[in-house]
């Protein structure tokens, strides 16, 4: 069990009850032979290539150095630890530092807009942008976010999300991310951070690794199936998917430079994420080269000493065992860990620089940085600053209204909300909307919630227009364009007539609204969140892929009384649409994926022309969920819920591929209002390329810098007198008595087996720069088309390239890879050039016995399209 962290046992000097926590065994899903042991964490800083990106580092480690010299031991932990949930205005806040006027960093979710605010943009979810396909957009919209995030005195975006990637098609938050593919979601990740990062914000990759669904994602929903001391679920896979498939966006992420990464709430081969050395040491901080700093998901630490040695670096919110607790795992904790020799000085000096060398990366002085101008628990203007506190606390200003939208946010917002929209069906080319008399629209999902857009907390309801999911990665929106108010203003303006119905359960109503109309458009929805609140009996993830409110029923009254009925979906992700697809009634069919507060000027802006649609899609839509290669696993049928990803790196469309099941709609499908054509296949396997099985070694590993610490005396880190304590506040200082006790003894403690201190000298041969080894980034082939607009509108295609491996023995390789992709823009009879280049990971696969990445010798072949299915051989090319 977890014991509570209480200060007052201590055993021989050495701090074990409040620091141990559980230690699980090295357990390895399938045939890996990876080990899940790696010591010690990496020091930060040292680096062995002259990358741009690193060479950036460079001078951040540097600067970090510098200032965390001059900090004491208690300073140290500060910026380490949170100082408690609802103890400062942003929903994760660190200690100050005075001495040096060094302010608390503000940390805010969330992935699509800032949680718990006013005047601020609800964004486009990543979804909805994955679903836009177009990489500039993916820039913009992370820039519009690190905008405001900067305007609110907001330090760190906790965002974006790549993890979960959509293993399981009910995920609760499938909707935070860019799609379900690797390749796709690494580029949203890349772009995203990079957006976020270049305008002074430190971005988050979460949720590592393996986060890829809501029940039993911790102890505490855990409770009630009848076990002790419940534990979060173990996602247990092979070291191969680990790499090609959920890694794959992190690595994209910190080849951006994202300044920090989030550790997952759920274990990962059988160590829960945040102490697991495994993943922190080995993968993150040597193997993708992380150079930034890894926070806690908010309480998924769950140890002390394990998770700071297997390279956690920074606690959230700073409450410990339960929610608000006030009792920490970390800050007094840690300071005695180091005074009894249980975490060595050169680790908390590491913490601290890696944190503060990630906001230099980005020219981020948080010296010299906006203050938060909000608070998270309250919109009034004056309020308790430490509202958290059973205490009496100080009162002041604590909101002062800044409006952090720009005319950049306000473009990018609704520019997404109308690319992201995918046609799936447009029979006879019904759409765009001509000479529309009398429509009726009908469904929930086209209006507004009687509660206001914001009525339910975090989202946490289904009512009324679904433009985003619920939990913690919701916004409160100054403003939703609720689709019938859009529509409604242009039937105002162009003289048809409308009428509606928004209940989804009158079937009488629609059936006369029905046959009364030209046109009638059926709006339903399928809604999904975090797990911390249940909607409508779903516990974070979907229960299944039907649509909700009588959606099914609804639809098919409606075609049944009108022959031109169009079906817009409001929704998470794919939904079962086999009982109307096929009638010959629903002239259209349109996607919505969470595209934010536009989503009816997006939906507006399809229906009527006012827009080609180029939306394609990010995941596969099935014709039966059992066609899915993965699941939500529902019930615990222990007291650790055991994940096997078996299907292993064939999810989504590879699954579909490699068992020959025909989907309903692939990934990558969308229509247009008008055709293209792909022309000109080239393919070049460059002359200069090198071919080796493996990528050269990265360099040598510049010496570790250390900052030559001293611990203080036990007596300097008691409570000072002139510091007002408040209850549930948590602080670096110890009382006099625990102070008294203390005895250092660095081999007392019973550390993991396999723990040492010496640094590498080497790094991983998949390592050696930001994002992995720079070797396997350089470009190998070159790919080329032509794609022509033949039909009379303007639109833009997405061109999507697609890989085959070679056959080789005892390696199974998807059909095909995604392994590119453009949108072009063209005007009719336009013609362009797309290129792509591929690297030598993209080529490569991770070969668990080498532990590296290999390339295949053998025969590839290319295919250039508009899906994963829809594409022509492009050419091949082979390497010896």
């Amino acid at each position: 069990m977890i014991l509570t962290p209480s200060l007052a046992l201590i055993i021989t000097g050495v701090l074990v009850a409040t620091l141990t926590g559980r230690t699980h065994s090295a357990r390895i899903y399938s045939n890996s032979t990876q080990k899940l042991e790696s010591f010690p964490s990496p020091i930060g800083g040292r680096l062995s290539s002259q990358t741009e990106l690193d060479l950036a580092w460079a001078d951040a480690y540097e600067q970090a150095w510098d200032l965390v010299s001059q900090m004491t031991l208690l300073e140290k932990v500060n910026l380490t630890s949170g100082t408690g949930w609802e103890m400062g205005p942003c929903v994760g806040n660190t200690g100050e530092i005075p001495r040096l006027n060094f302010p608390s960093l503000c940390l805010q979710d969330g992935p699509l807009g800032i949680r718990f605010t006013e005047l601020n943009s609800v964004f486009p979810a990543g979804l909805a942008t994955g679903a836009t396909w177009n990489k500039a957009l993916m820039y913009t919209r992370g820039q519009a976010l690190g905008q405001e995030f900067k305007a609110k005195g907001i330090n760190v975006l906790l965002g974006p999300s790549m993890g979960p990637l959509g293993r399981a098609p009910e995920g609760g938050r499938n909707w935070e991310g860019f799609g379900t593919d690797p390749y796709l979601q690494g580029i949203g990740a890349y772009e995203t951070v990079q957006g976020i990062q270049d305008v002074g914000v430190v971005a988050t990759a979460k949720h590592f690794l393996l986060n890829e669904q809501e029940h039993f994602r911790q102890a505490a929903e855990s409770s009630g199936f009848g076990y002790s001391d419940p534990m979060a679920y173990s996602g247990n896979t092979d070291g191969r998917a680990l790499r090609e498939i959920y890694a794959w966006p992190f690595a994209e992420a910190i080849r951006a430079g994202a300044g920090a990464v989030m550790c997952a709430y759920n274990a990962v081969n059988d160590t829960q994420a945040c102490e697991n050395s495994y993943l922190l040491n080995h993968i993150l901080k040597d193997e993708l080269g992380f150079q930034g700093y890894v926070m806690s998901d908010w309480l998924a630490q769950r140890s002390g000493v394990n998770s700071v040695i297997a390279g956690m670096d920074m606690s959230m919110p700073g409450d410990g065992e339960s929610w608000a607790d006030g009792i920490p795992f970390l800050a007094a904790n840690l300071t005695l860990a180091a005074l009894n020799g249980s975490i060595p000085l050169w680790r908390i000096d590491d913490m601290a620089v890696r944190i503060l060398a990630a906001h230099y990366l980005v020219k981020q002085n948080p010296r010299n940085y906006t203050k938060p101008n909000f608070s998270s628990w309250t919109l009034v203007d004056n309020d308790d600053l430490y509202p958290g506190s059973p205490s009496k606390t100080p009162y002041g200003l604590v909101n002062q209204h800044v409006d952090a939208r720009s005319s950049l946010s306000r473009r990018v917002t609704r520019q997404i909300a109308t690319e992201s929209m995918v046609l799936v069906k447009n029979q006879n080319s019904y759409l765009p909307l001509k000479s529309v008399k009398r429509m009726s629209i009908i469904g929930s999902a086209a209006g507004p919630f009687s509660l206001g857009p914001n009525g339910c907390e975090n989202r946490g309801c289904n009512n009324g227009t679904l433009a985003t999911g619920w939990g913690s990665g919701s916004v409160n929106y100054a403003y939703l364009a609720t689709p019938f108010e859009v529509i409604n203003m242009r039937a105002f303006s162009e003289g048809f007539g409308i009428d509606y119905s928004f209940d989804d359960y009158d079937l009488d109503s629609a059936t006369v609204l029905a046959e009364a109309s030209d046109v009638a458009i059926v709006f339903v929805t399928s809604d999904s969140g975090e797990g911390f609140l249940t909607v409508e009996d779903n516990l974070g993830d979907r229960n299944d892929l039907d649509l909700w409110h009588n959606g099914d029923e609804l639809i098919t009254t409606v075609a049944s009384s009108n022959n031109n009925t169009i079906v817009v979906i409001e929704s998470v992700g794919g939904v079962n649409m086999e009982a109307w697809i096929d009638n010959e009634n629903i002239t259209a069919v349109l996607y919505a994926l969470v595209p934010g507060q536009d989503i009816g000027f997006g939906i507006s802006d399809v229906l009527f022309g006012d827009a080609n649609p180029s939306g394609r899609l990010p995941f596969t839509v099935a014709r039966n969920k059992s066609d899915y290669p993965a699941t939500v696993e529902y019930t615990m049928t222990s007291r650790q819920p055991q994940l096997n990803f078996s299907e292993g790196i064939f999810i989504d469309y590879r699954h579909f591929d490699r068992e020959s099941i025909e989907p309903r709609y692939e990934f990558g499908f969308g229509m247009s209002y008008t055709t293209f054509e792909i022309s000109n296949f080239s393919v070049e396997l460059s002359s200069d390329a090198n071919t080796d099985l493996e990528a050269p070694l990265p360099g040598n590993y510049s010496n570790p810098t250390l900052l030559n610490s001293s611990l203080p005396n036990a007596t300097d880190t008691v409570y000072p007198d002139d510091i007002p304590r408040y209850k549930k506040f948590i602080y670096p200082y110890l009382t006099s008595s625990e102070a008294d006790g203390i005895k250092y003894d660095e081999d007392a403690y019973p550390y993991p087996s396999g723990y040492n201190t010496t640094q590498k000298s080497v790094p991983h041969p998949a390592g050696g720069a930001s994002g992995g080894n720079p070797a396997l980034f350089d470009y190998l082939v070159n790919a080329t088309a032509q794609v022509g607009n033949t039909g009379n509108l303007s639109g833009a295609e997405v061109v999507q390239l697609y890989l085959s491996y070679p056959d080789l023995l005892n390696v199974e390789f998807p059909v095909k890879s995604l392994r590119g992709f453009e949108k072009i823009s063209l005007q009719p009879n336009e013609t362009s050039t797309v290129q792509f280049w591929l690297t030598r990971k993209d080529l490569s696969y991770f070969d668990v016995v080498r532990d590296n990445w290999v390339l295949p010798r053998g025969n590839f072949s290319v295919y250039i399209g508009n899906s994963s299915r829809s594409n022509a051989l492009a050419g091949r090319f082979s390497i010896d």
